[in-house]
């Protein structure tokens, strides 16, 4: 048997709340989505002049950084992202009727070492997600504070 960790609403909305934070610190309009380890969405929000597109395109990135457990811009990092053409999962985005992202957006919520879902944005540029999504992670680890550890950082594979 295995102790299993779960985000909860409160989590979620934690995290929310810190992607938002630095995304009016950057001056872009963002989505972000908080998913389960399941891929399922816990806390979804578009800010005022977000695109209209950017809550699937959250609700994808998450979704794939927590069932693929890595960041989503680490598919395509050249020389060996595995869905760069030639490489061994291209053609992987097309995997789960579209839904699986390929690109900057997606970071694992990975605490004491266990996936426990994903974080995903968007709106920004690459480096925009990217700061906004590590906030998220960020502000999860001081909600937890020093009972826990939470992966901090941008390049992350479980």
């Amino acid at each position: 048997m295995k102790t299993v960790y779960r985000l909860e609403l409160g989590d979620a909305r934690v995290m929310v709340q810190a992607a938002l934070a630095k995304a009016a610190e950057l001056g872009v309009p963002q989505t972000v989505c908080i998913v389960d380890d399941g891929g399922f969405p816990i806390a979804l929000e578009r800010m005022d002049g977000a695109r209209i597109t950017g809550p699937q395109i959250a609700w994808n990135k998450a979704f794939t950084a927590a069932g693929h457990k890595r960041s989503t811009h680490l598919f395509n990092t050249p020389p060996n992202g595995p869905a760069l053409p030639g490489n061994e999962a291209f053609g992987i985005q097309w995997s789960f009727d579209g839904r699986f992202a390929v690109f900057v957006g997606g970071f694992p919520i990975v605490v004491d070492g266990q996936v426990v879902g994903g974080v995903g944005m968007s709106g920004g540029n690459g480096e925009q997600d990217t700061h906004c999504g590590v906030a998220a992670l960020a502000a999860l680890q001081t909600l937890l504070g020093a009972a826990h550890t939470v992966l901090v950082k941008a390049d992350i594979k479980q």
